[in-house]
């Protein structure tokens, strides 16, 4: 884990917040994520997936976990300058979130908020409080479909949710 110190501390709902994701090609719906766990978080745990992880999950990134990290640290501090972070590589769904009792909410996106159950029941076990869910709304491209890496590695749209290509099919009727 890395732990990233800055100068703003108290002004926000948790002390703690977890988030996570694989953050290989970073887009809108990974800043809008970021942007919402520093919200309510004075500190945030960002879980980034180990790249094994990733494949045992069916996702491929092109990038390494190390370019990964490095291109989402660029990110914080260019984008969130001063603020506190840490990043722990994820080798499951649920990583510090889990295992530390300081982490009081969970801020996920509407498609990785139903594991707060099973989240809060690990916790449960351990003697741990639950943990508060934050969830947020899915970041929509041009097209009304949702920004995935996916989406933009195969060209169809950028990091903001341009299109960049219109499927083919039959010109005229």
């Amino acid at each position: 884990m890395k732990l990233i110190t800055g100068d703003r501390r108290g002004s926000r709902k948790y002390k703690r917040v977890a988030t996570g994701g694989t953050f290989d090609i970073l887009h809108r719906g990974h800043v809008s994520l970021l942007e919402k766990s520093l919200e309510f978080g004075d500190e945030v745990v960002i879980g980034v997936t180990s790249d094994e992880f990733a494949r045992k999950m069916g996702k491929n990134p092109v990038h390494s976990y190390e370019e990964r990290v490095k291109k989402l640290e660029d990110l914080l501090r260019r984008r969130f300058p001063g603020r506190r972070y840490i990043i722990a590589k994820l080798f499951d769904y649920f990583g510090p979130g889990i295992a530390s009792p300081e982490v009081q909410a969970l801020v996920a996106s509407e498609e990785t908020a139903p594991r707060l159950e099973l989240a809060n029941k690990l916790r449960r076990e351990r003697g741990f409080p639950p943990l508060d869910l934050v969830v947020v709304g899915t970041q929509m491209a041009d097209d009304a479909k949702p920004i995935s890496s996916t989406r933009i590695r195969n060209g169809e749209i950028d990091e903001e949710g341009r299109v960049l290509k219109q499927p083919r099919g039959r010109k005229g009727i």
